[in-house]
């Protein structure tokens, strides 16, 4: 049977480029973003470039109901989830004193129950699809951040070092029966999402995009036998853990 995956925030940057390369190797997918009008270019890109299905699912990550209507349309439309790509995400930075407790919220909601929500959700079907093909993965896009702070990157940090964590527990409950999870952590990637930061960090020294989405789809070329908690990613420079 076709592998299948399900991609979040997949309208651009990071998940574009990852939905983009399991397209181009037949994958069906179901993809996600908040913006109705970037996903359907989206979608309709992937569809040009790949013989699998391509299923486009309009979800805000910081509504429980959009992500339980996104677990229930993919496991609908498939039944079956050999990928689960955990890369929608928020970034906020500013310093602890100053930083409003609703934004720090917001970046919880996002960057991190949602994607507990979407895991224990699509458990089941993880749980299937590796008892019929051998193995099935989560993969989520945190950031260095998680592990190497940084002033003004608390809040950010601290949702980025949760969902790093919760990829290792997924590992320590699941991984015997062939699911697992890995957390990618780059530094700074040169997405939409970094682009105001070019002035204090030049986008040439920013990791491509390109280069995240390899290493996620070669996670999904791996066995059960190879559980991969974490992966951090530095930029190139002097200093090998900065974000």
């Amino acid at each position: 049977m076709t592998r299948t995956a399900l991609v979040t925030g997949a309208s651009r940057g990071i998940g574009l480029e990852i939905a983009r390369r399991l397209a181009d190797d037949g994958w069906n997918l179901t993809i996600s973003a908040r913006t109705e009008s970037t996903l359907t270019e989206a979608a309709t890109t992937l569809r040009e470039r790949s013989q699998g299905e391509v299923c486009a699912v309009v979800a805000d990550m910081a509504s429980e109901g959009d992500v339980l209507a996104l677990a229930a349309a993919h496991r609908e439309r498939f039944g079956r989830l050999d990928a689960l790509v955990l890369n929608a995400g928020m970034g906020s930075i500013g310093p602890i004193a100053e930083f409003p407790i609703r934004r720090f919220d917001k970046l919880i909601a996002v960057n991190v129950r949602s994607a507990y929500l979407l895991i224990q959700q699509l458990l089941p079907t993880l749980r299937e699809t590796a008892g019929t093909t051998g193995s099935s993965r989560v993969i989520a896009i945190s950031s260095l951040t998680g592990t190497a702070s940084e002033p003004l990157n608390s809040a950010y940090g601290a949702s980025k070092a949760a969902l790093t964590s919760l990829c290792e527990t997924v590992n320590t409950e699941e991984s015997l029966g062939g699911v697992s999870a890995t957390a990618l952590c780059p530094g700074y990637v040169a997405t939409d999402m970094t682009a105001p930061l070019t002035g204090d960090v030049p986008a040439d020294t920013m990791i491509d995009p390109v280069e995240i989405a390899e290493l996620a789809v070669g996670l999904t070329r791996l066995g059960r036998s190879a559980v991969i908690p974490a992966i951090p990613i530095s930029r190139p420079g002097p200093l090998v853990w900065r974000v």
